[in-house]
């Protein structure tokens, strides 16, 4: 009997650990996901704040003081 109980312990730990496996699978997939759509905001927002400084001092006609 307690060969059996081994073999259906065994089977549960080799489910726990693939479960594991696709769970941290998953949140690495997502994790990735997140940072390259933060990478992608952070080079697309450099840009538009430069435009939007030029747009702000072009506004007014005069150069701003320093």
């Amino acid at each position: 009997m307690k060969d059996n109980q081994d073999s259906v312990a065994g089977k549960s730990d080799s489910g726990v650990k693939d479960s594991r496996r696709d769970r941290l699978k998953l949140a690495l997939r997502e994790n990735l996901k997140r940072r390259k759509s933060q990478a992608r905001g952070r080079s697309d927002g450099g840009a538009s704040s430069e435009t939007a400084d030029a747009s702000l001092d072009d506004a007014s006609g005069e150069k701003p003081s320093q």
